[in-house]
C-alpha cells in the first residue's frame, strides 16, 4: 500500500433495517419520516434511489437542491471512506442497476408465488451480470448503511423503497437484521393517487412538485382498471413475499390510522422495534431529516391530516370499475 492510500473503513458486522412493505402512495413516505424523529431511528426514504428526473433540480427534504445539500455530500465523503464512489445522480442502489437487459426483465415482475420465486432466482443465478451485480448492490448498499450510521448517530435505518422483490434479496443479505411493516390504505384512494399524480400523489404547493422543481414531472395518469390492477398486484404481491417472514418480523400499519390516531399506532410500531417511547410526532416537527421519495416529503406537516378524496372524486362507474377489478382485495384488507 502506498504512502497516500487509505485504508477503507471497517464494516459492522450487522445492520438494523426496518423496510417498508406497500403499494406506492399508501404512506409509507409519511411513517418513515415519523419514525425518523425517534433518537435511535434514521431514514432517508427510498434507498433503491430511483425515480428522482432531473437530479440537478431535484430537492431534498430540507429543501436544498439534492447536489447542494451538505447532509448528501457527507454522504458521498462516508462512501468513499469506505471504498465506494458515491454520486446522487447515479446512486447505483438499485439491484438491476448493472445487470443485463436479460436480468433487468426477470427482475420487473411483481413478487409472486413460491413457484414462480424459485424459477426467477433460478433463472437469475445462471447469468453472471446477475451475480456480479447484487454482490455490488449488496456491498455498496451495506457501505450506505454504515455511512448513515456515522452522520446520525443512530443504529435503526428504514428504507421505504416498498417494492418486494428488493425485500426478498434485502431478507437474503446475512449482513442486515430486517424488520418489515407492511403499509396499507384504502384501494379507491390509491387508485385516485394513480389516475391523477399531480393532484393527489404530490406536494400539496404545486410550486414544489415535479421532485421540488414545480414542473409536471412524474408517474403518467392511469385509468381506473390499470390503476385498480396495479393496486391489488401490489399488496397480492406483499402477500406473497411475507409467506416467507417469520409472523414476529412483521407489523401492518393502517395509513387511516397512522392519521387519526398517530401516537397510538407510532407507540404499537416502536414496541415492535424494542425501542424505547418517546413523543415521535414532537420530535419529527422538529427534526430535519433529508429524504427522497414521494412529494410529500416537501409538505409542511406540522398537522396530521387524512387525505381521502374519493368519495366526492370518484364517480359510480369508476366506483364500479374498481370494485370490479380489485374489490375483492380492498374488502380483504378491511375496507368496505
Amino acid at each position: 500500500m502506498s504512502a497516500l492510500a487509505v485504508a477503507p473503513k471497517p464494516v459492522s458486522a450487522s445492520r438494523e433495517l426496518v423496510y417498508v412493505l406497500a403499494a406506492s402512495h399508501s404512506g409509507s413516505t409519511l411513517l418513515a419520516m415519523l419514525l425518523g424523529g425517534h433518537p435511535d431511528i434514521c431514514t432517508i426514504g427510498e434507498l433503491k434511489m430511483v425515480g428522482m428526473g432531473s437530479v440537478d433540480e431535484y430537492r431534498c427534504s430540507c429543501r436544498a437542491k439534492i447536489r447542494e445539500c451538505s447532509f448528501w455530500q457527507q454522504i458521498s465523503a462516508e462512501m468513499a471512506l469506505r471504498g465506494h464512489a458515491f454520486d446522487i445522480a447515479s446512486p447505483e442502489m438499485d439491484f438491476g442497476v448493472r445487470a443485463s437487459r436479460c436480468a433487468q426483465r426477470l427482475l420487473r415482475p411483481l413478487h409472486r408465488g413460491r413457484f414462480f420465486e424459485a424459477l426467477r432466482d433460478t433463472t437469475l443465478a445462471m447469468l453472471p451480470s446477475w451475480r456480479d451485480s447484487e454482490k455490488y448492490v449488496r456491498t455498496r448498499t451495506l457501505a450506505l448503511l454504515d455511512s448513515i450510521h456515522e452522520l446520525s448517530s443512530k443504529r435503526v435505518v428504514v428504507d421505504s423503497s416498498k417494492t418486494a422483490v428488493r425485500l426478498k434479496l434485502l431478507l437474503k443479505t446475512p449482513e442486515l437484521n430486517v424488520r418489515v411493516i407492511r403499509m396499507v390504505r384504502d384501494g379507491r384512494e390509491v387508485a385516485l393517487t394513480y389516475m391523477d399524480p399531480r393532484r393527489f400523489a404530490d406536494a400539496k404547493d404545486p410550486k414544489l412538485r415535479g421532485g421540488g422543481n414545480g414542473s409536471g414531472g412524474g408517474c403518467e395518469p392511469l385509468s381506473m382498471e390499470s390503476a385498480a390492477i396495479e393496486w391489488r398486484r401490489s399488496n397480492e404481491e406483499a402477500e406473497a413475499a411475507l409467506e416467507r417472514v417469520s409472523p414476529d418480523r412483521v407489523i401492518e400499519v393502517r395509513y387511516e390510522e397512522l392519521c387519526s390516531d398517530t401516537q397510538s399506532v407510532l407507540g404499537s410500531v416502536l414496541r415492535f422495534l424494542n425501542l424505547r417511547p418517546t413523543n415521535l410526532l414532537e420530535n419529527f416537527r422538529r427534526t430535519q431529516q433529508h429524504v427522497i421519495g414521494n412529494g410529500m416529503r416537501l409538505d409542511d406537516m406540522r398537522e396530521i391530516r387524512l387525505d381521502r378524496h374519493w368519495p366526492q372524486v370518484l364517480d359510480a362507474r369508476e366506483l364500479q370499475t374498481f370494485d370490479a377489478n380489485a374489490g375483492k382485495m380492498n374488502r380483504k384488507l378491511g375496507y368496505n
